[in-house]
């Protein structure tokens, strides 16, 4: 299995450092377990339309430290449930990021990704050639490429497909 390059547009920058996910649905949502009640929550305080304007695909920008605080899932839910296809960040919260890959969703570390773009750019992000390419204004800013246990998990859509995978594709070692 190969894992499949991110492609889509910007749907927000979160320019902030050490931004906290919770604030996505807010600490007051935190505990909403409806998945359509926590999408509508989510993004209120940023951009009220914002559900309305995001498209599967997707993809999520932001600054150094994203997801700094209590690794909690709630906000991440929302977002994927919105189409929210991965984020692309100077860098992540280990916490943040462990748990999200273990959920099987798209991070990339990009350091200079936030003076590179603008809301709503076509962006890619090639996993092979551990690159972030913007579509819209031609630049190129290569990744940190992922640990091959990161990757395993993420082509295998997280930890728990990653554990139950063949074990003609265990045997093999991930690229």
């Amino acid at each position: 299995m190969s894992l499949d390059n991110l492609r889509g547009r910007v749907a927000f920058i979160f320019e902030e450092e050490d931004f906290d996910v919770d604030q996505i649905v807010g600490v007051k949502n935190i505990k909403i377990q409806d998945l359509d009640e926590l999408a509508a929550a989510a993004m209120e305080s940023y951009d009220p339309d914002f559900a309305s304007k995001v498209q599967p695909g997707d993809i999520l920008i932001g600054n150094h430290n994203f997801g700094y605080g209590h690794p909690h899932y709630p906000p991440m839910k929302a977002m994927r449930h919105l189409g929210i296809a991965g984020v692309v960040c100077e860098s992540f919260s280990p916490g943040y990021w462990r748990g999200e890959i273990s959920m099987g969703f798209p991070q990339a570390t990009c350091p200079g990704v936030l003076s590179h773009v603008s809301r709503w750019d076509e962006v890619e992000v090639d996993w092979d050639a551990n690159e972030f390419r913007n579509l819209t204004t031609g630049t190129t800013l290569p990744i940190d490429p992922l640990s091959n246990a990161d990757r395993a998990m993420l082509t295998h859509g997280g930890l728990i497909g990653y554990l139950k995978r063949p074990q003609d594709d265990a045997a093999q070692p991930s690229q």
